[in-house]
């Protein structure tokens, strides 16, 4: 078989970080980068990005079954493409020309019955396979380490699987492929009027079913956020048999069986469909953009809007060092992005209501502005100003990481969950916590930041980000200090209170977390759930938990083996 090229259908993606080979910096960007990286006292420099000649992959250690063997690729760049996620330890891996653990194979099935046959395959000859959607795991949710147990990897890429199969107009809603990326999705959609309404901060690069695996949450801050809110029914391909779930808007018949498919990682099965809903398309739009000179002030006025049932689309609150970091801000000011948005009717009265609180609470904002924004449906004041700024920055960041990995710089994030009455303590807490870490395996200062990202009345989600850099500014360096960061920062959320992730998924990364924070006999429940579902243990090895008589411990970027 040609090992030389792609079987990928999709653009051509950078194997080494985010986003399409294509798609490259602005002088603008540029700008920006080396203006944050001076504030680390990293040196900026031209250093050559890897190379798919520089890797040197193993030959795979198993054939693909012959009747399949023409949708099974063992091209270099495929394995590179999906050896791994888009982490921080991901990336900084490639810039080390390491590549992790690639998978022997690529499979990229052409639909349902090829999943069915290449698990068949994969069972009967103990071949671990790694279900793919997008690959923008940022917690080791795709990596194919398994441990030595298994005679091969299979990475299974559903990218074929990806129309939009069914629309119901009445009930608003449709059955989609799993392989389904975001915007190929939203395309099929609008010719309905109607939309999905999810937008990841990866939208661009994640699919359908990895949203719903990994219980995904949107950019909307409040109501229908998270993934699990939109799933009606599911599809899931098994070791073991296919097991479909019945659309229905709500049923008390036991425990949800989607339930058990939303987050459970590619451990149990391969999702291939689900049943969605959906909503029309917004037309009428409010915004605003508010200063807080005091951040628990600014807190307070959150948890104000999230319990008063005005349910806004949008309620970011970007402390003063992530205003810094998405450039709407000198760090002398909290600022709260707040929107409102909907299909049906306009928003004056709601955005009214929020800004009576605003005021109350000590914000300042900009009347001109606020009133343009809901002048008109087809305003644009949302993408303006502050908001603007920080929409823009929101969804290139990946695209900035990427140069300052090479540089050893470590620019990473966490996110979490905690209730409002242990927010402040939280906040200071962790926060100290983590800049202890860092000064301890990196011996510099930390530029570390939070923003909430989504709404509840009981509590936010809070979304660090860190900045720092190795004191020799080698990408090896900056790994080795990683690693301890990263372990600092999981304990911190967790012996503090809070969530080891609140939409990043479990993967590899955070299963120590992870059984800290769930009843060990919930996780033998869903061990044996595994057990029935996989008896031979071939699905996504050692996330969240290990398959039964099968040991594979801890494994991926923060394994030292």
């Amino acid at each position: 078989m040609d090992t030389s090229c792609t079987l990928s259908r999709r653009p051509m993606r950078r194997f080494w970080g985010w986003g399409l080979e294509s798609d490259a910096l602005s002088a603008r960007e540029r700008s920006t980068i080396a203006a944050m990286l001076s504030v680390l006292g990293a040196r900026v420099e031209e250093r050559p990005v890897p190379q798919v000649s520089e890797f040197d992959l193993r030959t795979p250690r198993i054939a693909p079954p012959p009747a399949l063997a023409a949708q099974f690729s063992a091209a270099p760049l495929d394995r590179l493409n999906h050896c791994a996620g888009k982490s921080y330890a991901d990336c900084a891996r490639m810039w080390l020309r390491a590549a992790p653990s690639p998978p022997d194979w690529v499979a990229y099935p052409e639909d349902e019955q090829t999943v069915i046959d290449i698990l068949d395959w994969a069972q009967s000859h103990d071949v671990a396979v790694i279900p793919y959607g997008g690959g923008s795991s940022v917690c080791g949710g795709v990596e194919a380490d398994v441990g030595p147990g298994y005679t091969a990897t299979v990475s299974l890429d559903l990218e074929r699987l990806n129309r939009v199969l069914e629309v119901d107009l009445v009930s608003r809603a449709a059955r989609i492929q799993a392989g389904a990326l975001g915007p190929e999705l939203e395309g099929q959609l609008k010719p309905h009027g109607l939309t999905l309404r999810h937008f990841p901060q990866s939208f661009e690069f994640s699919t359908l079913g990895g949203w719903i695996v990994t219980r995904s949450g949107g950019h909307y801050a409040t109501q229908q956020t998270h993934i699990d809110d939109f799933v009606e029914a599911t599809r899931l391909v098994t070791p073991a048999g296919v097991m479909a779930t019945r659309r229905l808007p709500g049923s008390g018949a036991g425990p949800a069986p989607d339930r058990l498919v939303i987050g459970s990682e590619g451990t149990l099965g391969v999702l291939t469909e689900a049943w969605v809903r959906l909503q029309a398309v917004p037309r009428f739009r409010a915004s605003a953009s508010i200063q807080f000179s005091d951040y628990f002030a600014a807190v307070s006025c959150v948890r104000a809007l999230a319990q008063s049932g005005l349910n806004p689309s949008n309620c970011r609150l970007l402390d003063p060092m992530e205003a810094i970091f998405a450039g709407v801000g000198d760090g002398r000011a909290a600022i709260l992005v707040l929107a409102f948005e909907s299909a049906d009717h306009p928003l004056q009265p709601w955005m009214a209501r929020a800004l009576e609180l605003v005021t109350d609470h000590g914000g300042r904002y900009d009347d001109a502005a606020v009133a343009r924004s809901m002048s008109d449906e087809g305003s644009g004041e949302h993408r303006t100003g502050a908001a603007g700024a920080w929409r823009e920055a929101f969804l290139r960041m990946p695209y900035w990481r990427d140069p300052a990995v090479g540089l050893g710089v470590i620019m990473d994030t966490f996110e979490t969950a905690i209730t409002w009455d242990r927010f402040e303590d939280f906040y200071r807490s962790v926060k100290a916590d983590v800049a202890r870490a860092v000064r301890q395996a990196t011996g510099q200062q930390i530029q570390l930041s939070c923003r909430f990202t989504h709404l509840y009345p009981d509590g936010p989600a809070p979304y660090f980000t860190l900045a720092t850099r190795a004191a020799d500014g080698s990408v090896a360096s900056a790994l080795a200090a990683w690693r301890e960061i990263k372990l600092a920062a999981s304990a911190a959320v967790v012996d503090h209170g809070g969530t080891i992730t609140h939409h990043h998924a479990v993967g590899r990364d955070h299963r120590s977390g992870y059984e800290l924070e769930v009843d060990p006999l919930f996780r033998r429940m869903l061990a044996a759930a595994k057990q029935v579902a996989d008896p031979r243990g071939i699905l996504n090895p050692g996330v969240l938990f290990d398959p039964v008589n099968r040991p594979i411990g801890g494994t991926g970027a923060l394994a030292r083996r």
